[in-house]
């Protein structure tokens, strides 16, 4: 795959631009999704989406494959606002290779041709935006030039959180718990909209109340998880609003609590087991004695000792930085409500509700200066 490349999806074609980004499991594409004027879809605009593909080392991977799998799963169980969008997944098989005329010698030895073989690609909205680390990056480096102390202002802070917030909350609705919540996961499109990545490693809650142990280790990322996590333990909600509470601790302090530069992942994940966080005024003296009693509520080590709802979690970040939940939150929980009770297909409500938060937000983002 590469820059010209058509893929036929039957109702639509998707013509690749470029590649954005790799890892280790796949590489990332934008391009462009055309709809065909027969199809259901006929009239709307071209698409900018983004295209995720397993690179071919790891094809053959039925581990690899399976997370790639459980992302889309999750991805396509929930549709909100705060959650990258999922469009569609399926095996891509490269067209062979155009013929060559060159001459060959009957003296050299026949070659080798490789089998080609399928890639699975997951196609999403493509956000045009930056990833929130990027965000906290620029930010601290803003406040070193100007001798403060501190990272994003409080209000925007805020309101990435909620947002945050009320996209894990519609998830756990759906039975999934994300497991790896931090800034590189998260987006912040141009226009303020939050937007959740990543569910690759996400944990199933199944209806009959057992839970998907597919995996033995405990994944994750050190410096964002729950004590539970690092342990092994069964998870619920309480895990991801864990991990988001360190987003909104780095947002404001422009560090985590136990930061990657001072630990190796060892020494992080035994941090959040055994370790008290530093209180925020070890880095902003300025923040009031509230925002430091939430962090050490949101933050404690006994899952029963945090904030059991979202909710609740959000009324008390906002009373601690001196802010009322937002006119989206109110929505932002009804979608949660209805998203519980979503037994799939097309829900008007749910559609209602998608419009109204996403207008919310980005009406509340031109309101606050950058």
């Amino acid at each position: 795959m590469g820059p010209g490349t058509h893929i036929e999806r039957g109702e639509s074609r998707i013509v690749v631009e470029k590649r954005i980004g790799s890892g280790a499991m796949g590489n990332v594409f934008s391009g462009w999704q055309f709809h065909s004027p027969t199809g259901p879809h006929a009239g709307l605009a071209p698409e900018l989406v983004a295209l995720k593909q397993l690179r071919r080392e790891v094809r053959k991977n039925d581990e690899i494959r399976a997370l790639f799998e459980k992302e889309a799963k999750a991805l396509s169980l929930l549709s909100h606002p705060n959650v990258v969008r999922f469009l569609d997944l399926f095996e891509w098989t490269p067209p062979p290779a155009r013929a060559k005329t060159e001459p060959v010698s009957i003296a050299e030895p026949p070659r080798t041709v490789k089998k080609t073989l399928p890639a699975l690609t997951l196609v999403m909205e493509y956000v045009l935006g930056d990833s929130l680390d990027a965000v906290i990056a620029r930010n601290v480096a803003r406040a070193r030039l100007a001798n403060v102390q501190g990272c994003l202002l409080p209000a925007r802070a805020f309101q990435y959180f909620e947002q945050l917030i009320g996209g894990l909350s519609a998830a756990h609705a759906r039975g999934i718990v994300h497991r790896d919540v931090k800034p590189s996961n998260t987006m912040i499109r141009k226009d303020g909209l939050v937007k959740l990545t990543d569910f690759g490693i996400a944990y199933f809650q199944l209806p009959s109340g057992s839970t998907d142990a597919s995996e033995a280790l405990a994944p994750g990322t050190g410096a964002y998880m729950s004590p539970e996590q690092v342990m092994g333990l069964p998870l619920d909600g309480r895990s991801d609003f864990y991990s988001a509470a360190i987003v909104l601790y780095e947002m404001l302090a422009g560090r985590q609590p136990f930061s990657p530069d001072e630990q190796n992942e060892l020494g992080l994940r035994v941090a959040q087991v055994e370790t008290a966080p530093p209180p925020i005024q070890t880095f902003v003296p300025a923040a009031p004695p509230a925002l430091s009693a939430f962090f050490a509520r949101a933050l404690s080590k006994s899952v029963a000792l945090r904030f059991a709802t979202p909710t609740e979690l959000v009324q008390a970040a906002g009373a601690a930085l001196g802010f009322a939940p937002s006119p989206g939150w109110q929505m932002q929980r009804d979608f949660a409500t209805v998203a519980g009770g979503f037994a799939g297909g097309a829900d008007p409500r749910l559609r209602a509700l998608r419009g109204a938060v996403e207008q919310s937000y980005r009406t509340q983002a031109m309101q606050i200066p950058r």
